[in-house]
């Protein structure tokens, strides 16, 4: 049920008052209903900020795009149950495409090349989704997407191209500085198995975020592209705390500078690497493959390993 501020009570209010001219006011916010595909299509169109999209159980088949932004202070909230399932045949399951501050809520996304894309918005709040079934990568923010949110949600079946590039989450974009994606939290996750990349890719040019709390399964890896861990730090200012990880080719977590001056500063504490089965050359909870004077990592104590060669490469802080 869609409600709405009559445009007659407005004009009513302004000839009590004797007013001149009619004031335009921001109307409710409005709870769309949804069940069916070209239903979420007119819907991702028409909503306005502090709207929410509801979406019945059962599946939408087709590409879902919306490129309305709309404010931290009101969120555009598209929500469903698990069984909500939005199914491509091809392409992105759902864009996000300038569409700052929505929130994705509960909704399962599948098939296609891509599942969940967040292009040039900030502040977008992925939370309790299921995302799986996909060519490539499961949830990107990407081109300058800051202040971002995944939680709580789970991703696998990634990669299904066998070109490697089945990242769980992955952030920035590869081989560019432009890409600002900054301050994105990746938190209590479940990533994995059968995950043809890394759990997370944190790319060059993007810094400050954080991945705490997450579960990874890195049974799948495919070893293209040197996905042999499950977390690959390349931005700089990272914080990785409390996740769990097991099944891995080689490391656990890493970091490397792809650019000059990138790769840096990262913080690792609270870590729980089970590297069983690992074949790799290193064979390392966490292997830091750039640290220098003015590139720092830092590995905290309380990081546990079990199985492999060791917990990291260097030093490591109380």
């Amino acid at each position: 049920m869609r409600t709405r501020t009559l445009l007659a009570s407005a004009l009513a209010a302004v000839t009590a008052t004797g007013g001149l001219a009619l004031t335009a006011h921001a109307r409710p916010a409005e709870t769309i209903e949804v069940s069916t595909a070209a239903g979420l299509k007119a819907a991702l169109t028409a909503a306005s900020p502090g709207d929410t999209i509801h979406l019945a159980d059962g599946t939408y088949s087709g590409n879902f795009t919306t490129t309305t932004a709309a404010s931290s202070g009101a969120r555009i909230t598209l929500t469903g149950s698990p069984k909500a399932v939005l199914r491509a045949g091809g392409g992105y399951g759902l864009h996000l495409d300038g569409a700052s501050y929505w929130t994705v809520k509960g909704v399962t996304v599948t098939g296609g090349q891509k599942g969940i894309m967040i292009d040039s918005a900030r502040g977008v709040v992925v939370d309790g989704v299921t995302v799986h079934g996909l060519d490539m990568e499961g949830v990107h923010f990407r081109k300058s997407s800051p202040d971002g949110v995944i939680k709580n949600s789970r991703v696998y079946d990634t990669g299904n191209d066998g070109r490697g590039m089945g990242e769980g989450v992955y952030v920035g974009s590869a081989n560019t500085l432009s890409d600002k994606s900054d301050n994105v939290s990746i938190l209590d996750n479940v990533i994995g198995p059968d995950v043809g990349g890394e759990a997370v890719d944190l790319k060059e040019g993007t810094r400050n975020g954080r991945v705490a709390g997450n579960t990874f399964d890195g049974r799948g890896l495919t070893g293209n592209n040197y996905d042999d861990s499950w977390i690959d730090v390349k931005g700089n200012g990272y914080v990785i705390e409390g996740n769990t990880g097991k099944n891995t080719t080689n490391n656990g977590f890493e970091t490397h500078t792809q650019q000059s001056g990138w790769g840096c500063g990262t913080v690792f504490r609270a870590n729980t690497a089970d590297l069983t089965g690992a074949t790799g050359d290193k064979q390392l909870a966490i292997n830091v493959t750039n640290q220098s004077a003015s590139c720092r990592t830092t590995v905290h104590a309380s990081n546990t390993v079990k199985g492999g060669k060791g917990l990291t490469n260097i030093p490591v802080t109380p």
